[in-house]
């Protein structure tokens, strides 16, 4: 097979490039290693950028999107009982929007199968050759045949466990990375939301989130240590938890009900350098992971897709090489920043098994700083709602 470029990973920063590209006239195929019911069985984030919306215009995919999303002009933060909440509206003027990465990844392959994209799925033993010369190309194994396509570029848009990051030898790339001594323990439950915006907590038990996807399906996270398991926590344990976490007056009118997803995952911060190796572009979690506390990780694939959907097409439509040459030089500018506001945000809400009384007063004392102070809390809002491009 030929095409001019080949994006490993069908998850939504991929889609999402081949979607762009091929409004633009470029050729693409799309290599997955799951089934499409696996991709969309996933659960993952739920608030999505300005700028991510603006992308899935471009691509002509985001009617439901629009049509079911929900906008948030504020979100709500708490320390122990005293709540305040940061307007979006107020200090930038820019919303964010509610809707989940699943309903995301489902759009992008609706569009791609109407518009008769070529997507490779359950495709094996990938792997990536002379990506450093004028002629890579990338073979993979298919119902027991081994096959080849031959391109112009490669987008590793595979995760932080895809084969893409490893393509670039060790010596070339330089890897910085933070874990964090907890995980989040998730549930979604087909009951209400709590509230109408989100709600982040800081309690002494530890950090509680309050989210949701849609009307009647809500999402819900607690701290927790990362020994613990899954089967550790009945439903019943992680309700009690979770309104011994979030404010009184959330926790009275919290409706609570069977959950249908349960999962802990753990926290890291995660950036490899550079996101570039010859014809080879990192996209997304194959270049970077972020701890979900600032709703970064989907956002931050969303503006690796914004640098190269323009570099690449520059290159076909303009015979600029511009952006290919600076892509990851102007992708991780971002990336950096989308890393340390959910590193603040992280630091900021939870509880930390080492933290001293000091720093216990450090984190009242920055929470009322935020709660007080118009500058800190536009500063929020300009990093929650999404850095421009």
């Amino acid at each position: 097979m030929r095409t001019q470029v080949v994006i490993i990973g069908g998850g939504p920063s991929g889609l999402l490039l081949s979607q762009l590209l091929l409004k633009a006239g470029v050729e693409t195929i799309v290599l997955e290693r799951k089934t499409r019911e696996y991709v969309l069985a996933r659960i993952r984030a739920g608030i999505l950028e300005q700028g991510m919306v603006n992308l899935l215009r471009e691509a002509d995919v985001a009617d439901r999107l629009d049509r079911e999303g929900f906008v948030h002009d504020g979100t709500l933060i708490a320390s122990d009982n005293d709540t305040f909440r940061i307007d979006f509206a107020k200090s930038v003027g820019v919303p964010v929007v509610v809707y989940g990465q699943t309903e995301v990844t489902r759009d992008l392959y609706n569009a791609r199968e109407a518009t008769g994209g070529e997507t490779v799925f359950e495709a094996d033993d990938v792997c990536l050759h002379d990506v450093k010369s004028d002629a890579p190309y990338v073979t993979f194994r298919k119902d027991g045949r081994d096959q080849r396509i031959d391109c112009d570029y490669i987008a590793g848009c595979d995760g932080f466990h895809g084969v893409s990051r490893e393509t670039i030898p060790k010596d070339v790339r330089q890897e910085f990375e933070k874990v964090y001594p907890f995980g989040w323990l998730g549930v979604l439950s087909e009951t209400p939301p709590v509230d109408d915006e989100l709600i982040y907590a800081n309690s002494e038990r530890g950090f509680a989130l309050c989210s949701m996807r849609n009307a009647n399906l809500s999402r819900y996270y607690v701290q927790c240590p990362l020994t613990d398991r899954v089967e550790d926590w009945s439903d019943d344990a992680f309700w009690e938890e979770l309104k011994r976490r979030i404010p009184e007056k959330a926790a009275d009118t919290l409706i609570t009900g069977p959950t249908i997803e349960k999962s802990i995952a753990p926290l890291r911060s995660f950036v490899t350098e550079p996101m570039q190796w010859g014809r080879l572009f990192l996209c997304g979690d194959a270049a970077h992971i972020v701890p979900p506390t600032g709703a970064k990780g989907l956002n931050t694939a969303a503006s690796d897709v914004h640098y190269l959907y323009h570099a690449l097409k520059d290159h076909y439509l303009d015979n600029s090489d511009k952006g290919i040459e600076t892509y990851s030089t102007r992708a991780l500018a971002r990336v950096w920043k989308a890393e340390r506001f959910s590193w603040w945000m992280t630091n900021l809400l939870h509880r930390f098994p080492e933290q001293s009384g000091f720093d216990r007063r450090m984190q009242q004392a920055d929470l009322a700083f935020l709660r007080d102070n118009e500058a800190a809390q536009q500063a929020m809002a300009e990093n929650y709602v999404g850095l421009p491009y």
